[in-house]
């Protein structure tokens, strides 16, 4: 049996051409901002958020969406399980709003939802929308960020009835020009300092979905320490504002920060600047994704396109601010290493410890 993400209904193929359309489109529309008496910064265009200049200071925006990990609690509570896992999907919705929009240097100020059902009955499950409500304002708390409000539309016809779809998006603010961290700051001899990540996150979910579907036991099914596989997939997602906002408070030069989401370790090299980006060291997977790599029967290269197999973060920095980071990443709670640098070279992604290399041709976003 093999499964890839193609299969499962996601086709990168088919969805970055239309990104880089919509982004020529929305080039265009920038000389609006003018008439107000603000300018765009046009290298954030394709970036995780947008940035412009307002005054003296910069502001950043961003949207963002949940995926189909809610699917996943659904499946375990229609099989049985007393938990609801909504404060779960709560806290990665805003997670993976807010760990986008920080990637620019930005501090989170407001957040607004947008949870659309198919039948408004949805919401009558009590237990399960205080979940995801209090996922969703446990998790601003954690980004510091204030929860403006939100929208919430009833799509008969066009989502499911028993289900939701989770969004939103999140502004913040640079206060000077120091923060502000675009691909123009990049290096040769940067230093990658990644992340470890706390799981799946909420990307590659419609693969995971589509092989519970076809193991014996579902998310029932066993891994070898014992958990089940639809609870190894329901980890909170780390959230990284706070931390983001202790390393430029004590001047730490940030030159670049990829969210490593959607095109798994790809994403590495989502500047549109020419430089080789290299991994000496990996952090070892959890065995959520080994579980996935050897029931679904995917190679190396598949899985490390696919999910972030561990590594949740890349913070590029010059080589004298790798100790310094180290200490506020561990004072902050969470485990990074000094994996690798940037050379001079044709833009790919070269990951040593498996082989493999990624062309810029896998990952074509502007």
């Amino acid at each position: 049996m093999k499964i890839t993400y193609e299969q499962s209904g996601v086709d990168y193929g088919e969805i970055d051409p239309i990104k880089k359309l919509a982004q020529k489109a929305a080039r265009k529309t920038a000389k609006n901002l003018e008439s107000v008496g603000l300018s765009e910064l046009a290298e954030t265009r394709g970036e995780s958020a947008y940035v412009w200049k307002q005054g003296g200071v910069y502001m950043a925006s961003v949207a963002e969406g949940l995926g189909t990990k809610n699917l996943v609690a659904d499946a375990l509570m229609d099989a049985g399980d007393h938990d609801t896992y909504y404060d779960v999907i709560g806290h990665d919705t805003v997670a993976s709003i807010i760990n986008d929009l920080v990637t620019v240097g930005a501090v989170p100020v407001a957040i607004h939802a947008y949870w659309a059902v198919g039948d408004s009955k949805f919401f009558a499950a009590r237990r399960r929308m205080v979940d995801l409500i209090g996922g969703w304002r446990s998790a601003c708390d954690i980004a510091g960020v204030s929860w403006g409000g939100g929208e919430t539309p009833t799509l008969t016809g066009i989502i499911d009835a028993k289900t939701i779809d989770l969004a939103g998006s999140a502004v913040g603010i640079i206060k000077n020009k120091r923060s502000l961290i675009t691909e123009k700051k990049i290096r040769k001899g940067d230093r990658i300092i990644l992340l470890q990540s706390s799981g799946v996150n909420v990307n590659g979910l419609s693969l995971a979905r589509a092989l519970a579907n076809k193991l014996p036991h579902r998310y029932q099914s066993r891994l070898e320490s014992g958990k089940t596989y639809g609870e190894s997939l329901l980890n909170k997602t780390n959230i990284y504002a706070k931390l983001i906002k202790s390393a430029l408070e004590n001047h730490i030069d940030i030159h670049y920060i990829v969210n490593i989401t959607g095109h798994g370790l790809r994403k590495l090299m989502r500047a549109d600047r020419s430089f080789t980006y290299i991994l000496d060291r990996l952090f070892k997977p959890q065995e959520v994704f080994l579980f996935i790599k050897d029931k679904a029967g995917l190679s190396d290269e598949e899985i490390y396109a696919t999910f972030n197999m561990g590594q949740d973060y890349a913070i590029f920095v010059p080589e004298k601010e790798v100790g310094k980071l180290l200490r506020i990443v561990r004072k902050s709670g969470f485990v990074a290493i000094d994996a690798g640098y940037v050379e001079s070279g044709p833009r790919q992604v070269v990951i040593r410890p498996k082989d493999l290399i990624y062309k810029s041709t896998a990952l074509d976003l502007r």
